[in-house]
């Protein structure tokens, strides 16, 4: 069982920056694909990014593309996701996701975080 705990949230002003991080314990976490999600209340969540098992490949939701960076430290069991120049609209509540699969879709993840929010004001 893996375990994931986001960290980072809060409120920033647009245009500024935020880091968020994801502590993985419990399981192999170089045995994983690694994405984050986000979420509106009422609404599915939406994928942002996602990083290979070594942290060689790299994917992005277009919304996000040339902002957000997702990186992953294997050696700490962590996942990041530098987000830059932010705008009112990335305002969501934000999961890590663990895949033993591929993991693309919310449904291809094994295991997911409690979440961290996100508010950007305008």
């Amino acid at each position: 069982q893996v375990q994931l705990v986001e960290s980072g949230g809060g409120l920033v002003q647009a245009g500024g920056s935020l880091r968020l991080s994801c502590a993985a314990s419990g399981g192999t976490f170089s045995s994983y694909a690694m994405a984050w999600f986000r979420q509106a209340p009422g609404n599915e969540r939406e994928f942002v990014a996602r990083i290979s098992r070594s942290g060689g490949s790299t994917y992005y939701a277009d919304s996000v593309k040339g902002r957000f960076t997702i990186s992953r430290d294997n050696a700490k069991n962590t996942v990041y996701l530098q987000m830059h120049t932010l705008k009112p609209e990335d305002t969501f509540v934000y999961y890590c996701a663990a895949a033993r699969g591929y993991g693309l879709v919310p449904g291809e993840f094994d295991y997911w975080g409690q979440g961290t929010q996100v508010t950007v004001s305008s």
